[in-house]
């Protein structure tokens, strides 16, 4: 089974969610859309956490300079993204597909990344923040996800753990929490691995 990974805003811990996944999962990965020079990008820093072998990662189909919303990266260099060019890798082994921000950022004048989430057809993750105002934000994600009657496997929470959050967005937002990834310095691999799941694995590796 393949995921698609996306956030309730930009800079909740997608990236670590996704090498935590891929560790648990032994998983593929492909980050559609990079935007942003960074001393490294978020495949980087994947590949970095989990020391997987270069054939586990799918290359970007768009690769953006800026640090901005894909849309204004790529207008700002001269390209439009197009969501033909959007096609799935192919692999045996589940893959985690990483969103760019949150839910509804926009990829070019009409789509918005939860449109890449459709054309794709997989079931999501929603990662949140652990502190104030992710109920909020986790309970309008995961409304607009289903509005586009999208399957939500579940919420990675990353941050401090926050009892009464956790709580809340299970109970209003009918989901369930697939792991807890607390602050870790420094932030390795191992660190990762040892962070149990809040979940199991049918016989062919996917989350049930």
């Amino acid at each position: 089974m393949h995921y698609f990974l996306t956030g309730t805003d930009t800079d909740v811990g997608k990236t670590v969610a996704a090498a935590w996944l891929m560790l648990k999962l032994d998983a593929a990965y492909w980050k559609p859309v990079q935007a942003g020079r960074h001393e490294e990008s978020d495949e980087q820093v994947v590949r970095r956490l989990t020391g997987f072998p270069d054939e586990a990662f799918a290359p970007s189909s768009y690769v953006l300079p800026d640090p901005v919303s894909p849309h204004y990266a790529a207008e700002r260099c001269g390209t439009h993204i197009e969501m033909s060019k959007f096609k799935l890798p192919t692999y045996q082994e589940p893959l985690i597909v990483e969103g760019a921000g949150g839910v509804l950022v926009p990829l070019n004048e009409q789509a918005l990344m939860v449109d890449l989430m459709v054309q794709l057809a997989l079931p999501v993750i929603l990662v949140a923040r652990t502190g104030l105002g992710t109920i909020n934000h986790s309970l309008m994600s995961l409304e607009a996800l289903r509005a586009r009657d999208l399957t939500v496997t579940g919420v990675i929470l990353n941050g401090d753990e926050q009892p009464h959050n956790r709580q809340a967005i299970e109970t209003y937002g009918q989901t369930r929490i697939l792991g807890q990834i607390p602050p870790l310095d420094p932030l390795t691999g191992a660190g990762l691995m040892d962070i149990a799941p809040l979940f199991e694995l049918d016989a062919e590796g996917s989350i049930k």
